[in-house]
């Protein structure tokens, strides 16, 4: 299964019957991760009424969590995480730190203004898309390496960092089904010197598409 998550953390502001609402995302592996980007959120703005909170992490936003932070329940982190899920986003939490105008909005105007304000966050986030992958690493000599590489990108597997000493040792994250094919390239290229040594299987950051054009 692939799913979206952000690249880096995105903000948005909305001004609503002299009501401030601060829109920050931020990308987060976990509860711990998302509980103390919120805490963040609360130590920069000692002053606002509310820090409004939601979360979805995993693949298939397996875990969701919201909080109203005193507003009236359901108007606050509710709608927040509705934009988050609306959205396709995971592994990410959405606070909304709000400095109280002296207007009072209701409990339709506070969920709409909630929901604005990730959904304007969530307009201005670069994405970027995970999914399950092999990681490994193939272990050839200098004259096979760049090729090995080259077409591996070609490809469109994921090519991380590489290790130089005698020879190269450089890492790869491919879709399970492939790992055959990236064996049998790097087998071909070095005149079958090549070693594909596999490792774990997680969640990576996948390849940019290439634009079109």
């Amino acid at each position: 299964m692939e799913y979206e998550t952000i690249a880096s953390p995105a903000e948005a502001e909305l001004e609503i019957s002299r009501s401030r609402f601060l829109a920050r995302l931020v990308r987060v592996d976990d509860e711990a991760g998302a509980r103390e980007a919120i805490a963040q959120a609360r130590s920069a703005h000692p002053r606002a009424r509310h820090h409004c909170s939601a979360f979805v992490l995993g693949p298939g936003g397996r875990v969701q969590r919201s909080n109203d932070d005193g507003e009236p329940s359901g108007t606050g982190g509710a709608p927040m995480l509705d934009a988050l899920v609306s959205a396709g986003l995971s592994d990410v939490v959405a606070v909304v730190t709000r400095y109280f105008g002296g207007v009072l909005l209701g409990a339709g105007g506070l969920t709409r203004a909630y929901r604005a304000a990730v959904a304007e966050a969530v307009l201005g986030a670069e994405r970027v898309r995970r999914g399950l992958r092999v990681r490994c690493a193939v272990h050839t000599g200098y004259e096979a390496a760049a090729q090995i590489e080259a077409e591996a990108r070609r490809r469109g597997y994921g090519v991380g960092d590489a290790e130089y000493s005698d020879r190269v040792v450089q890492h790869f994250s491919v879709p399970e089904g492939e790992m055959a094919g990236l064996a049998a390239l790097a087998a071909e290229l070095s005149s079958g010197a090549a070693r594909l040594v596999a490792g774990e299987t997680g969640y990576v950051d996948l390849p940019r598409e290439p634009s079109a054009g």
